[in-house]
């Protein structure tokens, strides 16, 4: 099914051709010198907060989130909306919590964050691995639905070119990693939002004109379009077919709290503020332009119901991945002015600028810790030069593989790769840098127990839900080796990752406990506060001593 004339296809296919040909040039006159390490990783910190804000809310705003809480929404309504506040909620407990702390101790990765109170070449490799872990299932989703999505925007159907697609966006986000650095990202996550917000404004507008600027009558038509009006309108749809859907439902808001605010591609944008104050004007930049983002995405998706209908949703993409399209569509009704077919071809342009852009950030997030974590870890003697060619290549490594696999996999749902990123991030990462950063008595076999445990805690239950087998929209519909009873681990795999890192530190013992309070104590006040700020006098303020200096 494709909701798209031949003059929006055509348009669609130049806006593509320009937006390459525009966030190429960005990457090429913004990309960081060969030999400084500084301006690769962090952009000399150079972006005002607005733009950091909007490039922290492009990270966030992946397109797998744009296509599944469109379609959770257009399917589910309720439901939905929750998912939406929840995702919101996630950059809520990133601002409050963590931003401030990881700017104060994090360098240019999350590696660096753990490696502050307990140095060691150990933990940054287990670092890298779960940043890989993490983000490596995300960029599959983003990768391998391009085709699908280009697809159904430019009306193509054959499986080579789909297979094509997902080869020319996956070249084009090692390019941007490799060439960009986080400078030439961060300004194509913020063309993107500009992009995006803007767009999808104005189609939010076009919706609500069309039920005479009545919110009530819109979530109502979409009730009655919905074919189940009570559970769309309170909830249930989304987990209905599970054994126990209110607990689902909470194990997926937990696993989407605590995981998208720690997901590494995200948090390493805490590391461009050159502030404390700096960091939260843009978190709340980054808060505002998602939670603007959230509503319009709402507005759109359950105009898609209103106006095309539960079956006409589910009829393009069984997930709804579709949904945010088809309501842009619906919106200008059956005949389309020229103006109109400009403002669509923005919307389809935007969607295929967050699928670059998400791409190009989380390839930059895995090959920055990979090159720093990894090849330059430990070494004291390597040069910036050769660590910055070091970050370079390590895009390519993490990118061909990828690409790889993404071909693999485009034609199953991908629905179980999304949920384990979240996942892993909620498990392992959200438990180690909570207790890293403000728990006195963690220890190092606390941290790689809380690393390696939730990881693996993840990986084991993961296959056992209905996301993976056992439903007709599970990744393999035929087989059924359904054993776990919800649809994320989250309920249980994130209260054993905070048990792993406990035990672990009880375990290691009274010695080991009082040495590493010690070093919590000797970097607290940086963690908390921040690097003093330059005294009165013009004299430097003395920085708060690392317990010791990392191997």
């Amino acid at each position: 099914m494709n909701a798209f004339g031949g003059s929006t296809e055509s348009w669609s296919l130049v806006a593509f051709s320009v937006a390459v040909t525009i966030t190429l040039l960005l990457c090429v006159v913004t990309g960081p010198d060969s030999d400084d390490l500084a301006e690769f990783y962090t952009g000399y910190r150079s972006l005002s907060p607005l733009r950091n804000g909007l490039a922290i809310a492009g990270d966030y705003i992946s397109a797998a989130t744009v296509l599944t809480i469109g379609g959770v929404i257009a399917l589910c309504g309720f439901d939905g909306v929750v998912l939406a506040l929840s995702t919101l909620l996630s950059l809520l407990v990133l601002m409050f919590l963590l931003a401030e702390p990881l700017r104060n101790t994090g360098k240019f990765t999350m590696g660096d964050v753990l490696a502050r109170r307990m140095p060691g070449r150990g933990v940054r490799i287990t670092a890298c691995g779960v940043t890989i872990a993490a983000l490596v299932p995300m960029m599959l989703v983003q990768l391998a639905s391009t085709g699908q999505l280009l697809a159904f925007i430019l009306g193509f159907s054959d499986n080579a070119t789909k297979t094509g697609c997902i080869m020319g966006v996956g070249g084009l986000m090692i390019t941007y990693a490799a060439i960009g650095g986080m400078r030439g990202t961060a300004l194509i996550q913020i063309l993107k939002m500009v992009v995006l917000l803007g767009s999808g404004t104005v189609v939010a507008v076009l919706v609500l004109s069309r039920f005479h600027w009545n919110p009530a009558d819109l979530f109502t038509t979409a009730a009655k379009r919905s074919g189940a009006p009570d559970e769309f309108l309170h909830g249930g749809l989304q987990f209905a077919g599970g054994p126990h859907p209110r607990l689902d439902m909470i194990s997926t808001q937990f696993a989407i709290v605590l995981g998208g605010a720690c997901l590494p591609h995200v948090t390493m944008r805490m590391f461009t503020a050159n502030s404390a104050r700096q960091v939260r004007r843009s978190m709340s930049w980054a808060v505002s332009s998602v939670a603007l983002f959230m509503l319009v995405a709402g507005v759109v998706a359950i105009g898609a119901t209103a106006m095309v209908g539960r079956a006409g949703v589910a009829a393009a993409d069984p997930r709804g991945h579709t949904a945010y399209l088809l309501g842009s569509r619906a919106a200008f009704g059956p005949a389309v002015s020229r103006a109109e077919t400009l403002v669509l071809t923005t919307v389809t342009t935007a969607i295929f600028l967050t699928l670059l852009a998400s791409v190009a950030g989380m390839t930059l997030a895995c090959a920055n810790s990979l090159a720093h974590d990894i090849f330059a870890g430990g070494k004291a003697d390597m040069s910036p030069q050769r660590e910055t060619a070091f970050a370079r290549g390590s895009a390519l490594v993490v990118g061909a593989p990828v690409i790889a696999l993404a071909v693999l996999v485009q034609h199953r749902s991908l629905q179980p790769l999304a949920t384990l990123s979240f996942c892993v991030g909620a498990s392992a990462i959200a438990p180690a840098l909570v207790y890293s950063l403000f728990w006195r008595r963690y220890t190092r076999a606390g941290l790689m127990s809380t690393l390696i445990g939730g990881t693996l805690g993840v990986l084991i239950l993961m296959p056992g839900t209905r996301l993976v087998s056992g439903s007709p929209t599970s990744a393999f519909p035929t087989a059924d080796f359904n054993w776990f009873p919800f649809t994320t681990t989250g309920l249980v795999s994130i209260p054993l990752g905070f048990a792993f890192g406990w035990l672990g530190s009880v375990l290691s013992g009274r010695r080991a406990a009082t040495r590493e309070r010690g070093r919590y104590e000797a970097v607290e006040s940086l963690i908390l506060a921040g690097p003093r700020r330059r005294s009165a006098d013009g004299g430097r303020a003395v920085q708060p001593p690392s317990w010791r200096p990392d191997p």
